[in-house]
């Protein structure tokens, strides 16, 4: 019987190869995709979680200008360097551009050399935290404890004495001099 068959044990072996690799490509692969957010639990994760300012897609485009809607609605990115904010030395506070909550001090705010408005502490229940994995990295994304909208991320790389770098898209944010002049 074995000379019927005499590749038999051969081929099975490679079959079980095979198989093996496919499976551990597909494993492989799934978890990637959930690493990466790119399956369905992280679709619906920002819609997900409660703010307390609500609104539309269409009532946030009324509100604020294409570029804001899309940081702050979009989690999209401005260019560095663009930002007025980037400059502003005044005293005052820095807020949401969304809802007007107070997020930033201008005594935190710091010039990282980054080309977006950076801080090294936000106010006290001002902003809520979520992981990003986005870009092939892992990140700490930062978003207004009241409306959600993303205002950028916070980094470990910054200055005492906190140790750390709010880089801030300026788009999602607004500033109120200490002196009550218009900004």
């Amino acid at each position: 019987m074995d000379s019927l068959f005499p590749d038999l044990h051969g081929a099975l072996t490679m079959i079980d190869r095979r198989i093996l690799l496919a499976s551990a490509m597909s494993l492989a692969a799934f978890s990637a995709f959930r690493w990466l957010g790119l399956g369905s639990a992280r679709a619906g994760e920002k819609s997900a979680q409660k703010f307390e300012i609500e609104k539309t897609p269409a009532e946030w485009r009324k509100q604020l200008s294409a570029a804001q809607y899309n940081v702050l609605r979009e989690a999209g990115t401005e260019r560095p360097f663009t930002s007025p904010l980037n400059n502003e030395k005044r005293k005052g506070t820095f807020a949401c551009a969304g809802c007007d909550l107070p997020l930033f001090s201008s005594d935190t705010k710091f010039d990282s050399g980054t080309g977006w408005p950076s801080f090294y502490q936000a106010l006290p229940n001002a902003i809520v935290e979520k992981s990003d994995r986005s870009y092939m990295m892992v990140r700490t994304e930062t978003l207004c404890r009241r409306c959600g909208g993303h205002l950028g991320h916070v980094f470990d790389d910054g200055p005492k004495p906190t140790g750390l770098r709010y880089c801030m898209n300026g788009l999602a944010l607004t500033f109120k001099p200490a002196d009550g002049s218009s900004s």
